[in-house]
């Protein structure tokens, strides 16, 4: 048995060269592998492929929000700008509805942890779901602090009124998606809104952003918008304007002042109002931009246009005497009253004491189309062009036959209806020596040159028979400004009901110019539903007129006539007992 030796372990050269090969191929099989995943590109399921589905898991297009453009007044002053805030939103399906996190993320939140449960568990199949828009950034970056895997942040802008509800029905506001919704924000909304952003980021599986990657293009803010306001004389109008309403328990009202020389509106104030940046008590009734879209019977504010047609026709003049006796005069069924029997009177003291009976005999003598068409002239009936939502032309009928009683209610403003604007418009060409300007709620470089519509002369003696219904013995004493010659009319007329004139209601109005000589402002005070004893335009618009106006011109710094300075000195010299 020692002899024997063991048999020696061979193996066959063909079995050995093969593993040798099998072991030499699996590295190039390898490299061949790992080449056509990062390297050939033609290769199926290759790098491009693995590039795209990684991708499509990593990379997203991102929005870049645009920035809407500033509103702001004529001097520079803002009236709208935007904020920046974040949209906090989440995918409740990478969300776990039980996490202990929640209850923080709801007290952020200002809900209940259940609330929180009970919205998510709505949205359990959907990717998108809002936990709250436009909050501040700080309050955001609590939020996401929290790294709850599923909650996101969208950067955008939330529109901040400064001026609030001062001028809140002409600029208007947006809504929570930066719409324009109402005033100037709805009527250029075209030329404020921005047009967004885009770039490509590089998020991580919770959905975070690690790396900007590409910007797509930029975003392209929108343009600014230069009002014709004066945020100034806006301030003294609203103000004036409250302070009237609260003392004659007024329902609503409306101030008017316009720029003679561009026509441009350099305040337009409205009451009620509201606050735009806390629309949570919003009623509609406040929304309304009354001075360009409620319409009211001018009144006796028309008669100096009626008036003014009488001059045109040749067959009048300021002196031309007109027989008011005995105070009332009869026209069909109606019976038109004075407020005593003025007697005979000349065209100047029909304005001064705003004569029913004069402006009566005067109508029933002209043509009826030749009032109307005046009226028309100088912009009755038809819109003044502002572009402002809603805004309205008025009514202003045209008979194919004119019964007595059209004719007379016509020339002293009944029949018809205008908007506060409108009224502007209209005694803006008065004051402008007959030239009627467009009226503009933007700020204009070139002054426009409007359209002759009336006698330049005949303007002129019209503002100096209208400068007496401020003087001692018209009807708007109350409306007179210190040093200055106030041209101007008041109106006074009853409300339109269901079933016809009210006999208690009314709209208390004045529109007047100055300096009178040389006039630069309009202003139109609406006061609609006075409550209480005076209700007449003289006591309860009138004063409203004044105070405005002088804050106006201070503002403004418009000097006096020399000779309403003169005059002015006399009368304060004058000594009792002085013969007047």
């Amino acid at each position: 048995m020692s002899g024997i030796r063991p048999n020696k372990l061979t193996i066959q050269r063909w079995r050995y060269m093969l593993v040798v090969m099998v072991l030499a191929i699996l590295p190039v099989a390898g490299f061949w592998h790992i080449a056509s995943l990062q390297v050939l590109p033609d290769v199926d399921r290759g790098y491009e492929f693995l590039q795209i589905q990684g991708q499509a898991r990593t990379v997203r297009t991102e929005t870049i929000p645009a920035y809407r453009g500033v509103i702001t007044d004529r001097r520079g002053e803002p009236l709208a700008v935007s904020t920046p805030v974040v949209t906090l939103w989440a995918n409740p399906k990478l969300m776990d509805n039980q996490a202990p996190e929640l209850t923080e993320l709801a007290s952020l939140l200002s809900i209940t942890r259940e609330e929180l449960q009970q919205r998510l568990a709505r949205y359990d199949n959907k990717e998108f779901m809002y936990l709250a828009r436009q909050v501040t950034p700080e309050q955001a970056e609590q939020v996401l602090k929290l790294e709850m895997p599923g909650v996101f942040g969208q950067p955008e802008y939330k529109r901040f009124y400064p001026a609030g509800e001062v001028a809140a029905q002409l600029v208007g506001f947006t809504n929570i998606d930066d719409r324009g919704q109402e005033g100037m924000e709805l009527a250029y909304d075209h030329l404020l809104t921005g047009v967004p952003g885009a770039k490509q980021v590089l998020k991580d599986l919770k959905g975070r952003v690690i790396k900007d990657l590409a910007l797509v293009h930029s975003e392209k803010p929108g343009q600014n918008l230069a009002l014709s306001i004066d945020l100034r004389l806006q301030y003294a109008a609203y103000r004036e304007l409250k302070a009237a309403m609260g003392k004659f328990k007024a329902v609503s009202g409306s101030v008017v002042i316009l720029d003679v020389r561009t026509g441009e509106v350099l305040a337009m104030a409205n009451q009620p109002s509201f606050n735009p940046n806390d629309r949570s008590q919003l009623s509609s009734d406040a929304l309304r931009n009354r001075a360009v879209t409620d319409l009211v019977e001018p009144g006796s504010t028309m008669k100096p246009f009626t008036v003014l047609a009488a001059l045109e026709s040749g067959k009048y003049s300021p002196e031309t005497l007109i027989d008011t006796n005995p105070g009332s005069i009869r026209v069909g069924r109606k019976t038109f009253y004075d407020h005593r029997n003025y007697g005979v009177i000349d065209l100047t003291t029909l304005l001064t004491k705003s004569s029913q009976v004069g402006t009566t005999k005067l109508a029933l003598d002209l043509e009826p189309e030749h009032i109307r068409e005046m009226f028309y002239r100088v912009g009755m009936g038809k819109s003044p062009g502002t572009g402002f939502p809603g805004e309205s032309p008025g009514s202003l009928p045209d008979y194919r036959r004119w019964p007595s009683i059209e004719r007379a209610n016509f020339a002293f403003g009944h029949g018809f209806s205008a908007t506060a604007l409108q009224l502007a418009q209209a005694y803006a060409v008065i004051a402008s020596n007959g030239l009627k300007k467009p009226v503009s709620l933007l700020s204009v470089n070139d002054v426009p040159v409007g359209e002759q519509v009336v006698d330049p002369e005949l303007t002129a003696t019209m503002r100096e028979m209208m400068t007496h219904v401020t003087q001692t013995g018209g009807t708007a004493t109350r409306a007179a400004i210190s040093s200055y010659d106030v041209a101007g009319k008041t109106g006074t007329v009853h409300k339109v009901g269901k079933f016809g004139y009210e006999k208690h209601r009314y709209v208390s109005m004045f529109a007047g110019m100055v300096p009178a000589d040389n006039p630069r402002l309009v202003t139109v005070v609406v006061i609609n539903d006075p409550r209480g004893d005076d209700y007449f335009g003289g006591a309860v618009a009138a004063p409203v007129f004044s105070e405005v106006t002088a804050d106006a011109l201070r503002m403004l710094k418009i000097p006096p006539s020399l000779e309403s300075v003169q005059q002015e000195v006399v009368l304060n010299n004058r000594q009792p007992g002085d013969a007047t």
